[in-house]
């Protein structure tokens, strides 16, 4: 486990706990490309996703990037990464995050609401390869997405979505 690097995070707690800051551990996938071998990192979010399946890895997860806010004409230079459960090990849906529930408010809508535990990340470059520590400090700007963003539909964050996922697991 030398390889291991951590990355601190922001973790959205899906039973209504305050946001936490966590360490993010991230493990190197080796590239073999025609210009020689590269090294990117693949973060492991699972690891503070309650009742998620065990056996899939990275698969068991999605992501979707923040790259900037409404009303922004620019990209943020340290972007953010939110990781999202998509596969739990009983098949049953995620439960809602009650804390990004609470910040949408009369906004919330149950079809895209945010499931389960969220870990949201901080990256320069590309999100698995330049991964950089977030902070508190970075909230107010999480928080504002959370607000007037629910889980993109395609991205298998609803209930519904649970019942086309084929749970058999990895050999």
């Amino acid at each position: 486990m030398a390889d291991m690097e951590r990355f601190n995070a922001i973790l959205f707690p899906s039973d209504g706990r305050p946001p936490t800051v966590v360490s993010l551990m991230t493990s190197p996938v080796p590239h073999h490309g025609t210009y020689g071998n590269s090294t990117s990192r693949i973060p492991h979010p699972e690891v503070y996703m309650d009742y998620i399946a065990e056996k899939y890895g990275p698969r068991a997860w999605r992501y979707q990037l923040i790259e900037s806010l409404d009303g922004m004409n620019k990209k943020f230079t340290s972007p953010y990464v939110v990781f999202y459960p998509t596969v739990s090990r009983d098949g049953m849906p995620f439960p809602i995050n009650k804390c990004i529930r609470d910040l949408q408010g009369a906004a919330f809508q149950e079809e895209v609401a945010w499931r389960g535990n969220i870990v949201v990340g901080k990256y320069q470059g590309h999100p698995f390869s330049n991964l950089v520590n977030a902070s508190m400090a970075d909230y107010p700007i999480v928080k504002n997405y959370f607000m007037t963003h629910g889980c993109t539909p395609e991205a298998s964050c609803s209930a519904a979505s649970f019942d086309a996922i084929n749970f058999s697991p990895l050999q």
